[in-house]
């Protein structure tokens, strides 16, 4: 008669759960170059959150607020598009807000998809800035962003200032150093789209209730949830695609900067140099941005 070993059936159960976990653990863990980056993007949270409420300071973050309000406006349209509205024009405010013209359309999808698509971008740019040519990539996406913007907002002076602005910035910070300049712009432009999601949620919903806000319309279309629980959702939606965007960046991007300066030099380089940058010093982007600042806020 034979003798089968007995065997642990609970064990072997519970080991791919266990593997899964440590696997997770060790995906997350950030390597010398995550960390420096992580690093980098608390720097930037904290540089936001002092200028955001410092007077005249922050008209620094003047043009990137405008920014995150188009990427606010162009949600709107691109779901108006989706659900088969006709867009009639996407318009920035210079005391910035904006809003988005539109017939047709499902209401129920068009209006939280401001604040969704907006935390959505930054997630998904907070995740590329973890790596030069994903950078690179979320750069040409966002150029086609800009391209629909400006066919939708062509008779908003303001946008084309904006838009050729920022498009000014990406090709100049795509020649510095083989694009590391390019991945910490693309990561700003992450953190600051997420923050200013959080901020204007709390601050239209939360803080003080705005009857035009989207959380206002979308509970009158809803009728089942005042506007400050609509806020407090899109609130923490905000939160949790922030979250992923850096789990995405520290899971996908595992590379050294030096691995990553290697790739980005035969991946688009730039037209002319040897290694694929042009040497540019910081004071050249310090005086380069100033300009932009101070053009965009009308100080000079």
């Amino acid at each position: 008669m034979r003798v089968f070993a007995p065997v642990n059936v609970t064990r072997s159960l519970v080991e791919p759960e266990h593997l899964f976990i440590r696997d997770f653990k060790t995906q997350v863990t950030p390597n010398d170059t995550q960390r420096n980056t992580l690093i980098i993007a608390g720097i930037y949270i904290l540089a936001i959150a002092i200028l955001w409420h410092t007077p005249v300071l922050n008209k620094i973050l003047y043009p990137f607020k405008l920014l995150t309000v188009g990427f606010h406006e162009m949600s709107h349209a691109v779901a108006g598009v989706l659900t088969c509205a006709t867009i009639h024009s996407i318009e920035l405010d210079p005391d910035e807000g904006g809003a988005t013209r539109m017939s047709g359309g499902v209401s129920w999808i068009t209006l939280p998809a401001g604040y969704l698509g907006s935390s959505f971008i930054g997630a998904c740019l907070i995740a590329c800035g973890f790596n030069t040519n994903a950078s690179k990539v979320a750069s040409l996406v966002m150029a086609g962003f800009f391209l629909f913007t400006l066919w939708w907002a062509r008779r908003n002076l303001l946008t084309w200032i904006l838009i050729f602005s920022m498009s000014g910035l990406v090709v100049l910070f795509w020649f510095v150093g083989g694009g590391i300049a390019l991945r910490y712009f693309v990561l700003f432009i992450g953190v600051m789209s997420c923050m200013y999601v959080l901020w204007d949620v709390i601050d239209d919903t939360l803080a003080r209730k705005i009857h035009t806000s989207d959380a206002s319309a979308y509970a009158d279309i809803c009728g089942c949830c005042p506007s400050r629980v609509w806020g407090f959702i899109w609130l923490v939606q905000a939160f949790i695609f922030f979250a992923l965007g850096v789990i995405v960046g520290l899971v996908s991007f595992k590379e050294t900067a030096a691995q990553q300066k290697e790739d980005s030099s035969h991946f688009l380089p730039v037209p002319g140099s040897h290694s694929g940058a042009l040497s540019i010093t910081p004071n050249v982007i310090f005086i380069s941005v100033i300009s932009l600042v101070l053009g965009a806020t009308g100080l000079l």
